[in-house]
């Protein structure tokens, strides 16, 4: 401990001792450290009320433990430095440790320095009141020279930041979609999205960061990327977002060098997320606004080929958009950023040109066919030379299950039907039983691949067993294109088919769901939905 951190804690000490010898409550003691200890060494109000109950970091996280344990949950993974970041205001907990911190004190989130309410909904202070361990009235907040006098009991301080308001609705969005709830894409949530990604774009210019820190941090991007193929995207997106603004908290003050750069990766990584979660939700301006803050970003670190991932990522808007010209040109840059490299964007690129490629040809031209095809065989070769850990990563890196999804895409808007089925099988084995999103695009290709093969009696067969399977949390735009796609074709090649009526039924309406799993390989789906795996 610290010689500042010690004069801290002795003070804090005599302060509690003070208080109890009096009758004073906890939650009274605090206010009292806070307000004596803020001036002289920063403290925060979480950390107020860890000194007030006299006992160590250690202390709090085994109690956050045993609240967890009681409730049914797994071993949280919060510990000393995580904690020691929320008492030192570098980051702020999420939703659920917020609420299990409010849990161990016996408040509510504006008395540990937090605005809004719980997530649980429920008061943690009706305890603590019945012991009397709140003041008929506590100093909150100073604005300039005039000191805000709150009651105990008032939802928060008088003012919010606009910063605070946008997570806010993003937490409230998280906590509706945990309760089972639908929530839309609205106007409150699209811009406090926005809010957030465009506050990245201006921070780019100080307590330092601890390494310690940042491994979390960059852990726990990485989880967002295994999440990505097996989360609703607006759950994830909120998770994603709320991480996103931390970073950008620490990005506001001058890191040392080799700190400020895994910051800027870590930002370029979850703009990328973010942009290719808007794809999914089907917001294209908001995810190319998205990919161009990534590559802001990623331009801080020098890392040619994060600035040729964000860019390969980005060739996506354009190609679901239906402008295969600008998915090329933006694949050709991607390549030229990788240079030599060997990176996933070295496979990647080649692949959105192929598929850019096949969405340029015209009745099945030889020359065009063949020209998507010698990029699929570049894309192959890349794959070879990429590091192991990357073919293991599906969101920041490449798989191979991913190589034969987009070439089996490719090959089907190429109208090469046996070659296409064959890719697509090959990438449908690869992919586990609670990963949703490929799977469903693969099976959707598969049913026109069927189409291609004059069997629409299979292919609409294929399509409704998937529309059973899809229920409201996972019916995202780039899903229901595919499938609208589908229904469309069917219509054109059999308009008076007897199940074309149900399948557009069930595109309208999802069918309630019961817990199930998604299709596997090479099985009929089925009537039963993937909540099952909406956590993650």
């Amino acid at each position: 401990m610290s010689g500042r951190q010690h004069r801290e804690t002795e003070l804090a000490r005599q302060i509690r001792a003070k208080g109890l010898a009096v009758g004073r409550g906890t939650a009274q003691i605090a206010e009292e450290i806070h307000d004596t200890c803020s001036p002289q060494f920063g403290t925060t109000r979480i950390k107020s009320h860890r000194l007030a109950h006299g006992i160590a970091l250690a202390d709090v996280i085994e109690q956050v433990r045993a609240l967890f344990d009681r409730d049914g949950k797994p071993v949280p993974g919060i510990g000393e430095t995580l904690l020691s970041a929320y008492e030192s205001g570098l980051k702020r907990p999420g939703p659920e440790y917020l609420h299990y911190l409010c849990s161990v004190y016996r408040v509510e989130p504006v008395a540990l320095g937090y605005e809004g309410p719980c997530i649980c909904g429920n008061p943690h202070r009706t305890l603590a009141a019945a012991r009397g361990e709140f003041r008929e009235e506590r100093p909150s907040i100073t604005h300039g020279a005039h000191l805000v006098v709150q009651h105990p009991f008032a939802p928060g301080p008088p003012h919010v930041s606009a910063h605070d308001e946008d997570e806010n609705v993003l937490r409230t969005s998280l906590l509706k979609i945990l309760q089972g709830q639908d929530v839309t894409l609205n106007g409150p949530l699209l811009g406090a999205v926005e809010n957030i990604r465009r506050r990245m774009d201006e921070t780019f210019v100080s307590a330092t960061v601890s390494p310690a820190m940042l491994d979390q941090w960059e852990e726990a991007t990485r989880g967002f990327g295994r999440q990505y193929l097996n989360t609703p995207p607006l759950r994830l997106l909120c998770d994603v977002l709320l991480e996103f603004s931390a970073v950008r908290k620490a990005l506001e003050r001058r890191q040392p060098i080799d700190l400020q750069e895994r910051l800027c990766r870590m930002a370029a990584q979850l703009a990328g997320l973010g942009g290719m979660i808007m794809i999914n939700l089907g917001d294209h301006r908001l995810a190319r606004s998205f990919f161009r803050t990534g590559r802001t970003a990623a331009d801080e670190t020098g890392d040619r080929a994060l600035r040729a991932w964000v860019t390969a990522r980005e060739a996506l808007v354009p190609l679901y958009l239906g402008d295969p010209r600008e998915a090329l040109n933006l694949a050709k840059k991607s390549r030229d950023l990788a240079g030599q490299t060997p990176c996933p964007a070295q496979a990647m690129a080649p692949v959105v040109e192929a598929r850019a490629l096949a969405m340029l040809s015209t009745s099945g031209r030889k020359d065009t066919i063949e020209q998507a095809k010698r990029a699929l065989a570049r894309a192959r070769q890349a794959f070879q030379m990429m590091p192991p850990n990357d073919k293991e990563d599906s969101t920041f890196g490449y798989t191979e299950r991913q190589l034969y999804f987009h070439q089996g895409d490719a090959l089907v808007k190429l109208g090469q039907a046996l070659e296409a089925d064959i890719a697509l099988t090959q990438a449908l084995n690869r992919y586990q039983p609670s990963e949703w999103l490929d799977p469903m695009l693969i099976r959707f290709d598969q049913a026109k691949c069927k189409l291609l093969e004059g069997d629409v009696d299979e292919a609409i067969t294929i399509g409704v067993g998937l529309l059973r399977t899809l229920e409201q949390h996972y019916r995202a735009d780039i899903v229901m294109r595919r499938a609208n796609e589908l229904g469309r074709s069917v219509a054109e090649k059999d308009p008076t088919h007897p199940l074309l009526g149900l399948y557009n039924e069930l595109l309208k309406n999802p069918i309630a769901s019961s817990p199930a799993r998604s299709p596997e390989p090479g099985h009929q789906t089925d009537g039963q939905s993937m909540a099952t795996y909406r956590e993650g």
